[in-house]
């Protein structure tokens, strides 16, 4: 059961991940609003329910991979001087 001021997972919309967050206002035993431990951004609590889903390990393994072999498949190009 969190109380006001307990840090909390929740997703920013300003920094467009999950972070820390503190409880800053409370209706009953509900969190209503938390503020980014990040940014300081105020906003109604999202129960940790965001745009996008985080990469996993092997997802983000595979875009970086992807990205290098696409730049080590091109040569970069020399100008011979005269």
């Amino acid at each position: 059961m969190p109380r006001l001021g307990d840090d909390i997972d929740d997703y920013c919309s300003r920094c467009q991940r999950t972070t820390d967050h503190s409880v800053v206002v409370m209706s009953g035993e509900e969190v209503e609003k938390t503020r980014c431990r990040t940014c300081n951004y105020e906003h109604r609590f999202r129960k940790n329910k965001g745009g996008r889903k985080e990469m996993s390990a092997q997802e983000a393994f595979a875009k970086v991979l992807a990205s290098v072999s696409g730049q080590m498949s091109e040569a970069p190009k020399t100008k011979k001087k005269p």
